[in-house]
């Protein structure tokens, strides 16, 4: 007789669920309520909070909430019915493709429903079984899962390490000749994690260079709007813009709202229109989702001083900080990682520290996402906040390490946090 397949949860709840009893809705889940912005409610109490991706503090904008009202009014959020392919195509979804493309300076845009979806999607249809990727090993989730489908050979290369790039493309090139496949390179713009961009410039030397053919998916979530000098992302920082063949944005984090983007050449777009199945067997985006992000990118294209906040109050943080003797790695984008040392227990207590006596929230990050006895504290700085805000956190986490390395937040269990379901 076959087993249950679900006898299998009772004992392994997975890495992050074996805590789910004890951290649920304060670590994990946890409630931020009020209007997004540098200061929000949690748990009945003001906490200034450095975890919401609203880069250019574009989510209680006038202009935007205006025209998400507006277009809800109009247009209500059901419209337009069924999949683009079939009933869900307006003029709307064309035009903020087509406004996309130029703002990008690429030959055409695919919208999608939303970013990890697409991801997902995307590598399935661009790649079959006698095609080979190669991706770098700090790749984010939805490129993972990507290639899970992916029925082919794929190798990983040591993070922006480009002597284990050339190892793996050497292997990726034997396989992909012997099938008659072609090779696929996906890594990221700026790693969400870290905040260190992907050297896509080092990448992009080996194509020129001609020892290898490939083709380049860059995956710019948290670069697109944030990154290079009008916020087109990492490739026009490192200056490869061109180089970049498929490359990857989403309206959750600079433009605080819901889907994404894929911009290529007009051909790979027309491919992918008719081959993603995340896009072609779903609901088209709803229209106050489409007239909405057409704002907020006629504001990244015309307000540059959304950006010019955002990088004043990252620069003030990242330096503050390291002046202060803190590990942020080697972030070169608003992504801001605080390195230090200490086990699980440690990180719960340290955080409930900050958020109950401190009012300071922002996420925590521990193994397997991080080394085992590593804690990371990612900070997401955005236009709405302040200096002030920078100055209160610096001397707040100045505080807090010197508890930890008195060792004030040792413990045998987990903070017990009282939380009302």
């Amino acid at each position: 007789m076959a087993k249950d397949i679900f006898e299998k949860i009772k004992e392994n709840r997975g890495p992050i669920g074996q805590f789910a009893k004890g951290v649920h809705g304060y670590f994990t889940f946890p409630k931020l309520e009020g209007e997004i912005g540098n200061k929000m409610m949690f748990r009945g109490s003001e906490c200034l909070v450095w975890s919401v991706n609203n880069y250019l503090g574009l989510a209680n904008h006038p202009e935007v909430r205006k025209a998400d009202a507006d277009a809800a009014a109009k247009w209500g959020m059901a419209y337009p019915m069924g999949s683009r392919m079939m009933t869900g195509q307006t003029s709307e979804h064309e035009a903020l493709e087509n406004e996309l493309s130029d703002f990008m300076q690429k030959e055409d845009t695919i919208l999608l429903n939303f970013g990890y979806q697409g991801m997902v999607s995307a590598i399935d249809s661009l790649v079959d079984r006698n095609d080979v990727i190669v991706y770098d090993s700090e790749s984010h989730a939805c490129i993972l899962d990507g290639m899970r489908l992916h029925a082919g050979k794929r190798f990983v290369f040591k993070h922006n390490d480009m002597e284990s790039f050339d190892k793996q493309m050497e292997r990726a090139t034997k396989i992909a000749e012997k099938n008659d496949g072609g090779i696929l390179v996906i890594t990221e713009g700026v790693f969400g994690m870290a905040g260190d961009q992907g050297d896509l410039k080092g990448i992009v030397e080996f194509r020129k260079s001609g020892k290898y053919d490939f083709r380049l998916f860059v995956d710019d979530a948290h670069g697109f709007g944030t990154i290079g000098e009008t916020g087109m992302g990492a490739g026009e920082e490192q200056g490869v813009h061109e180089e970049i063949d498929v490359l990857f944005g989403t309206f959750a984090k600079s433009m605080a709202s819901i889907g994404a983007f894929i911009c290529a050449k007009e051909h790979i777009v027309e491919y992918l229109r008719y081959n993603m199945r995340s896009q072609m067997f779903a609901k088209s985006l709803p229209m106050p989702l489409v007239v909405g992000a057409r704002k907020r990118l006629e504001l990244l294209r015309t307000q540059p001083e959304h950006k010019e906040n955002l990088w004043k109050i990252a620069s003030a943080l990242q330096n503050g900080l390291k002046e202060a003797g803190f590990n942020i790695g080697n972030t070169n984008s608003p992504v801001t990682p605080v390195l230090l040392q200490g086990n699980l227990a440690e990180a719960t207590n340290l955080t409930f520290d900050l958020r109950e006596n401190y009012n300071i929230f922002c996420s925590i990050v521990i193994y397997p996402v991080v080394p085992k006895d590593v804690i990371m504290l990612r900070l997401i700085p955005t236009a709405a906040h302040k200096l002030e805000d920078v100055s209160y956190t610096i001397e707040t986490f100045v505080k807090v390490k010197e508890k930890l390395d008195n060792g004030d937040y040792k413990a045998e269990e987990l903070a017990n946090v009282e939380v009302d379901k």
